[in-house]
């Protein structure tokens, strides 16, 4: 009897332990199931379009504007796209978008997709489902697993100018930022060409970072475009005053006399301020040559003159001299003159 209760509590011993490892087994199991399913949700949220953020660092190897409200993507040569087509795991699966922008799927041929937001795409993909007589009432729906590398060229007077990648249509003003944005020389009026062919129109644009208005804030550059940010006119105050040459006419690009005087430090105490002139030389090759008195200026007598790109503002030395200075010797002395960095 003692032996056969010795047998019995062994046994339940045995029993325990086996339970015990076989709940520390499950658990481990469990464990590293949810482990390895959250790498799979963290891989596919990578890899997928759904948010609009898919796989875009490690392509493109920088950082790209991707836009807050998906429906502005658009389908695009060498996009890879996930097509899931509902209770028909034969066509579901990642097909890449051909140069042509066209999508292969099989006993269906070729569905162009290019330009197409991922609903549309969709709708498009059940058309042709439906009109091949493959399927009868299809469901659809389309994610990009892969964004093809897209860019933008931003030109000209920016920080870091080059190609900026880009997803989707961004903000004028977002796209000059992922450029470093604009150096002090850059002008007010911008232009944007929609391609690549150096051919193509191009839209001018006004932009000043004063200055955002509601015109500038609104346009779009799109994949594929170029923005060239012009240098801002030049404007040469030569003669009397402390600091000679030219001047970048910045931000706004508007100037006038009195400022542009100001930028040349003043003029100095043997200057002919009644004896101004501005020299503009105009695009058929005829010069105006306008006659100003800084004294009329400073008294508010007179309205000082809004200069244009490229104008000479001349402060003669003294009466003799400004009898002497020609119009065609201002011109000549201004294509020496330097440009002042301000």
């Amino acid at each position: 009897m003692a032996t056969m209760c010795k047998v019995i509590m062994a046994t339940r011993k045995r029993s325990r332990i086996t339970i015990s490892h076989a709940l520390l087994l499950l658990f481990a199991l469990a464990l590293t199931a949810g482990r390895g399913h959250a790498q799979t949700a963290s891989s596919a949220s990578l890899s997928s379009g759904g948010s609009g953020r898919a796989n875009i660092t490690a392509q493109s190897g920088g950082p790209i504007i991707v836009p807050q409200d998906i429906s502005q993507l658009r389908v695009e040569p060498g996009d890879l796209l996930a097509v899931n087509v509902y209770d028909t795991p034969e066509f579901t699966n990642n097909y890449r978008v051909d140069p042509n922008g066209d999508l292969t799927l099989p006993l269906c041929g070729k569905v162009n997709l290019r330009g197409l937001t991922l609903q549309e795409a969709a709708r498009r993909v059940e058309a042709a489902l439906k009109d091949g007589q493959i399927l009868n009432s299809p469901q659809v729906s389309i994610d990009v697993a892969q964004y093809a590398g897209q860019y933008v060229t931003v030109m000209g007077e920016v920080v870091s100018p080059g190609r900026v990648p880009l997803i989707a249509p961004t903000a004028l003003g977002d796209v000059l930022a992922l450029a470093g944005g604009e150096t002090p020389a850059a002008g007010a009026r911008l232009r944007i060409r929609h391609g690549t062919g150096d051919g193509l129109p191009e839209v001018e644009v006004p932009y000043a970072r004063s200055q955002v208005t509601a015109e500038s804030a609104s346009v779009l550059v799109r994949p594929g475009d170029a923005v060239i940010v012009p240098r801002a006119g030049i404007v040469y105050v030569l003669g009397a005053v402390y600091r000679p040459g030219g001047y970048v006419m910045q931000e706004d690009g508007k100037l006038n006399v009195a400022e542009a005087l100001a930028l040349s430090g003043g003029t100095v105490l043997q200057a002919n301020t009644g004896g101004l002139r501005v020299i503009r030389r105009n695009p058929d090759g005829t010069v105006l040559d306008f006659p100003l008195s800084y004294d009329a200026i400073a008294k508010g007598r007179q309205t000082p003159l809004q200069l244009q790109a490229e104008d000479i503002v001349y402060v003669p030395m003294s009466k003799i001299k400004a009898t002497f200075s020609t119009a065609t010797g201002i011109l000549s002395a201004a294509a020496s003159a330097a440009i002042v960095k301000q």
